[in-house]
């Protein structure tokens, strides 16, 4: 039994003496790490500083090439008129004082036909649909086919 005791204070002076031990070596180390700090504090904050701005820059380039797309729905009532026959304006078509060969070489100008295709049509020369076209823009006040047929949509002496 006394081999044993001694056995025991024998731990425990080991155990104490490594506990003792280990604090100086974590004093030291903690002591260690405070001068390194102290020595190198700049070198730590710009460290730390360009961590955050790169981790910054990360993030903002992230957010500028995402792409920003939203879909929205619109609902908008459309109220479509009812198609409605077509009559000539004929008030307006007595005020402008056009022949009846100058009318139907309006209408041919705005289904689109050429002078050429209208005095074939019509079996008539290329001069006279000439002549024609040019009465029809003067009685108008008109330069071309395109400002005829605008200006007769208008008057609704045309479709």
């Amino acid at each position: 039994m006394y081999d044993h005791m001694k056995w025991m204070k024998g731990i425990r002076s080991i155990l104490l003496y490594g506990l003792i031990i280990a604090i100086l070596i974590f004093g030291l180390k903690w002591l260690e790490w405070k001068f390194l700090i102290v020595d190198h504090t700049i070198d730590i904050y710009i460290g730390l500083i360009a961590i955050v701005f790169t981790m910054l820059g990360v993030w903002v380039a992230t957010q500028l090439i995402q792409t920003k797309t939203q879909t929205v729905i619109v609902e908008k009532k459309i109220i479509v008129p009812q198609a409605k026959e077509f009559t000539v304006n004929e008030p307006a078509l007595r005020r402008l004082g056009l022949t009846h060969r100058e009318y139907e070489v309006l209408q041919l100008i705005a289904e689109g036909h050429s002078n050429s295709d209208i005095a074939n049509q019509l079996f008539l020369s290329l001069s006279t649909i000439k002549t024609h076209a040019s009465n029809l823009y003067s009685k108008m006040n008109v330069k071309n086919r395109y400002q005829a047929i605008t200006e007769a949509k208008k008057m609704e002496i045309i479709e």
